[in-house]
């Protein structure tokens, strides 16, 4: 029987998915079974040939099957719901297993894609989300597994000359981020940064809600200006650009800095007619924000504006959600206009997560809207008004004291002015641009033109864009949808993926070596690769990133310093036994590994 036309064209693009996605699919034992692709409406990015961005073809599939095979292992494998109705403690430590699936997966299968990057490419996570207890949790629960500043991901060579320059980073004061960038101009290395967060929403995974969850990684075609690990809390303002474009044309300056009223008087400007209740801001909720961004809440309040809620329906049909989640609501940033013909503009306000706020800014362009933030410190005491000073001090002035309390309003104790210019330090140190009034994306990276593809593989629905969640479509196959938006294009690819092995199996496949042997899996009697030891220094990284030390010759693993609810305290004596097991058995394998046992 022929083929029609559009079975022709549907047969040859998942051949084409599935040639160029092998080593992805290879790796997760995974098949392959259909491919749909779909342009987004609604924004100024909805056109444009199929494959818009400085990725070509095959990368950009690569890059869609890795956010793909994220979202999908994280769902099926990382104990999704798995913390409803549980102590703080069992919660946590789900958060922590879906965190691990989530890195290990990505990393992975960027490894994988790696492996087809042009000779002197390489892809190299700029900033990342999990170094730091999020708002709600306590600082004794330690950072969560995660992606951070340093993974480099290239041919052997190239990952080799890059790890140097990294370890330099961090290590030598002498060798800063301008040292660093001529380094790679004069080697003729290409570095695209990466800004990740493997998931997206890990409350509302851990708690088995519908909507939120999301695997995000967004490439760049260079390095963002970091020097460090580093995630910390930014305060945000996403407006429309028309707004923003009004108010200039009027020398009114809007920025985060703006008082709100004004902000308000300029939308209304750009909306001729448009009522205050028409304006819908959306902003993170919850009584642990409240310290911080409280103030903000009444101050739009006071103006008559709508602050969005749990309740509030969306373009989509689903409600919104604002306990966490501040990258999706960005798409919605905008007007539109309802049956009644009645025109509604919807802002982001209040502040989020580093990794986040670069993410949320870089979309600005292709959404057409002006995104500007400011730095704060980790700490919710002080409400966002007077943060927004805090990050601008001079942690070396002798009379630092002084004018944080000038800046707080109130005298501070020595052990918290400390803490103060500590945390200035870190941000400064990391390659934060503290000095500005406000930032823009701009500031983070070296060139003045630069480019970005943002890929987001979706675990459950997304309220904001109406994308549906992972489907099961058969004994063991399963659509996910991913989302591709570059300055030139934003469109859907759904996946259909079918996994090849036992469900035992599978997991297996997805959890990281390490995980297998905490789960009881015998690392004496199975098989040795020596791509064991580049897993096991891959998840180190991931796990337990603030436990390691870095060196001309590898790194070193300070057991002292690993979280015990990161690794619980009997997995990390397994661990001690594996690490050493390996270090004697296969001394030229792990000469890059010491070992610092713990004290006790």
């Amino acid at each position: 029987m022929s083929l029609t036309e559009e079975q022709r064209e549907r047969r040859d693009l998942i051949a084409e998915g599935a040639f160029d996605t092998l080593p992805i699919l290879n790796r997760f034992h995974l098949w392959l079974e259909d491919v749909d692709v779909s342009l987004n409406l609604g924004n100024s990015a909805s056109s444009g040939p199929e494959n818009a961005s400085f990725l070509d073809g095959r990368m950009e599939r690569l890059m869609a099957m890795t956010a793909a095979v994220t979202a999908m292992g994280t769902k099926l494998f990382g104990r999704f719901g798995e913390g409803a109705d549980q102590e703080k403690e069992v919660l946590n430590q789900v958060k922590k297993d879906a965190d691990a699936i989530s890195a290990y997966a990505m990393s992975e299968g960027l490894w994988a894609a790696s492996r087809l990057l042009p000779e002197n490419h390489a892809i190299m996570v700029c900033l990342g989300e999990g170094l730091m207890p999020k708002a709600g949790e306590t600082p004794e629960m330690g950072s969560n597994p995660q992606l951070g500043f340093g993974r480099v991901y290239a041919r052997p060579q190239v990952a080799q000359w890059l790890d140097q320059r990294i370890t330099r980073l961090l290590n030598d004061p002498a060798y800063s981020w301008e040292s660093f960038y001529q380094d790679l101009k004069t080697a003729g290395i290409t570095v695209w940064g990466a800004a990740i967060d493997t998931l997206e929403n890990t409350s509302r995974f851990a708690l088995g809600k519908d909507t939120g969850p999301m695997a995000v990684l967004h490439l760049f075609n260079q390095p963002l200006r970091v020097t460090r690990p580093y995630e910390g809390y930014i305060g945000n303002l996403f407006l429309p650009k028309r707004v923003v474009d009004k108010a200039a044309d009027r020398s009114v300056l809007l920025d985060f800095r703006t008082p709100r009223a004004r902000v308000l008087e300029a939308i209304q400007d750009a909306y001729p007619g448009i009522q205050a209740e028409d304006v819908h801001v959306w902003t993170l909720r919850g009584k642990s924000r409240e310290r911080r961004i409280g103030k903000l809440w009444d101050e739009w309040q006071s103006l008559g504006v709508h602050r969005v809620d749990d309740s509030h329906p969306l373009p989509s049909g689903m409600n919104a959600f604002c306990d966490s989640g501040t990258y999706a609501p960005i798409y919605n940033v905008g007007s539109w206009s309802d049956k009644e013909g009645r025109t509604h503009v919807l802002i982001c306000d209040g502040y989020a997560a580093s990794a986040e706020a670069i993410q949320a800014a870089s979309l600005s362009p292709m959404l057409e809207l002006d995104g500007t933030f400011v730095v704060f410190t980790s700490r919710f005491n002080l409400p966002y008004d007077k943060e927004q000073h805090v990050m601008g001090l001079n942690p070396e002035a002798p009379n630092f004291a002084e004018t944080l309390a000038e800046v707080v309003g109130e005298s501070m104790q020595a052990d918290e002015v400390a803490l103060y210019q500590e945390m200035i330090r870190d941000a400064r140190d990391a390659g934060m641009p503290l000095q500005h009034r406000v930032l823009r994306i701009d500031d983070f990276f070296p060139e003045k033109r630069w480019d970005v593809a943002a890929v987001t593989g979706y675990m459950c629905s997304d309220p904001y864009s109406g994308i549906s969640g992972i489907e099961k479509v058969g004994d063991c196959s399963y659509k996910v949808s991913v989302r591709v938006a570059t300055p030139h294009t934003d469109k859907t690819i759904d996946l259909t993926l079918r996994i090849k092995d036992e469900w035992d199996e599978a997991r297996s496949v997805f959890n990281p070596l390490l995980v297998r042997f905490f789960s009881g899996e015998d690392f004496r009697h199975r098989p040795v690769r020596i791509s064991d030891s580049g897993r096991i220094r891959n998840e180190l990284q991931t796990l337990c990133c603030e436990a390691l030390d870095y060196n001309e010759k590898g790194m070193t693993l300070c057991f002292d310093r690993i979280p015990s609810e990161v690794i619980l305290p009997k997995q990390q004596k397994l661990l001690l036994d594996v690490l050493q097991w390996y270090k004697d058995n296969h001394p030229i394998w792990f000469q890059w590994l010491e070992i610092v046992p713990p004290s006790g």
